[in-house]
């Protein structure tokens, strides 16, 4: 039986409740409305989620610490380059990766995914159905980052096991966070154990890829060690194979329950970009992120200690009406002016990969619209959706056979 999401008597939200997950919106409601400091189930941590709290928590590193390696427990031994770092070393890091991420760079490929794209819904657009996740958002933005990284393209699926071992550990019981913590660690190993082997190979075995960059590229007059290294690849193998998935399935979802949504998209290309962002800020994938505390704070009367974990409610930032608008911060419009969203983050540990992932995003649901204008969720099925990053790991989608192009 699910707990109540939130309890009015304790201020807590269960954000790995099924309901929550599935459905956030409510409970965004409920905490924008009564409450600026909630706390977690589990995690027992204060939760800010107004807009303004949680932009200036982001954009204010030396207060609001990004550095929690062994706090949140994600089966790594050091903090994760750069997302667990603060700046000024941060900005270091972020000045060799930025590079690598660059708009320019990601115009390069994105013929590449545009043909991958269509070249996946070949293999199922005339059985008039597919499992979306695992058909279509899985592969497309995982191909473009193998490719980008210089990993193998058949090791995908021990990528995938090893991701999700760490953003979500096949555990028997969710709330069982020692157990987590065990089974991450374990995967942790097997992670390093990986680049450790593919580090070996570009340096013997230099290839025009990012791994051999890695090998290659100086820091203040020094190449980066191995252990640098392996804590950026490290990162990069959450960040490049989970987040772009978890949107795209997010996007895809919304507009199969919402279809006059949906036929916008299919009759008029051009709204892509802004619809992008707009399934950006209402499904935001990414809907909590951790922060620890570097001194003492308050906020609405509650007491928050340095040293102590505090949440961002990423999720229900980008629906506050007090950003968005009374009434509309609740909509969803294509045509919105004024986007500010907050789902790739703001600050110094403003998503490094956001220019790949809007690429990603764009050409997805634009090659797919265009091959399947219509569809629906299956009748009698029910979408299933993981919490934390909110991936929908089981959407399976209809449509007429014949009826795409």
């Amino acid at each position: 039986m699910s707990t109540p999401n939130p309890n009015p008597e304790n201020r807590q939200i269960n954000i790995i409740d099924p309901a929550f997950t599935l459905n956030p919106q409510p409970v965004y409601d409920e905490v924008l409305t009564r409450y600026r400091v909630a706390k977690t189930i589990g995690l027992n941590s204060p939760v800010i989620s107004r807009y303004e709290d949680v932009i200036w928590a982001l954009r204010h590193p030396e207060i609001f610490s990004s550095e929690m390696d062994m706090h949140v427990g994600l089966g790594t031994e050091r903090p994760m380059i750069p997302q667990q770092l603060d700046p000024p070393l941060q900005t270091r890091y972020r000045k060799i990766l930025d590079l690598q991420f660059s708009r320019a760079r990601v115009m390069e490929i994105e013929p590449d995914v545009r043909r991958h794209a269509n070249e996946l819904i070949d293999q199922f657009v005339d059985a008039g159905e597919c499992e979306f996740d695992r058909d279509f958002a899985i592969p497309l933005p995982c191909r473009a980052f193998l490719r980008m990284m210089g990993l193998p393209q058949e090791d995908l699926e021990l990528f995938l096991e090893l991701k999700n071992g760490i953003i979500r550990p096949p555990i028997a019981n969710p709330y069982d966070i020692a157990a987590a913590k065990e089974y991450r660690a374990k995967t942790g190993k097997r992670i390093y154990a990986y680049f450790e082997a593919l580090i070996d190979d570009r340096e013997k075995s230099p290839r025009d890829d990012m791994m051999t960059y890695f090998t290659k590229v100086e820091l203040d007059g020094k190449k980066l060690t191995r252990n640098e290294i392996l804590d950026i690849c490290f990162l990069f193998l959450l960040g490049g194979l989970d987040t772009v998935t978890a949107t795209l399935g997010c996007s895809v979802f919304y507009l199969a329950e919402n279809p006059e949504h949906r036929r916008r998209l299919a009759e008029d290309p051009s709204l892509v970009p802004a619809a992008v962002e707009e399934l950006l800020r209402w499904q935001t994938p990414v809907t909590i992120v951790p922060r620890i505390l570097k001194q003492d704070w308050e906020l609405d009367g509650v007491q928050m200690k340095a040293g102590s974990m505090v949440s961002l409610l990423i999720g229900a930032a980008n629906v506050d009406e007090q950003e968005f608008g009374a009434g509309e911060g609740k909509c969803v419009h294509f045509e919105r002016e004024r986007n500010r969203h907050i789902a790739f983050g703001a600050g110094p540990h403003r998503c490094l990969g956001s220019h790949l992932a809007r690429m990603e995003l764009r050409v997805g649901l634009e090659e797919w619209h265009r091959r399947i204008p219509s569809y629906s969720i299956k009748a009698g099925e029910t979408p299933r959706v993981s919490p934390g990053i909110r991936e929908v790991m089981y959407l399976p989608l209809v449509w007429e056979k014949g009826g795409a192009a």
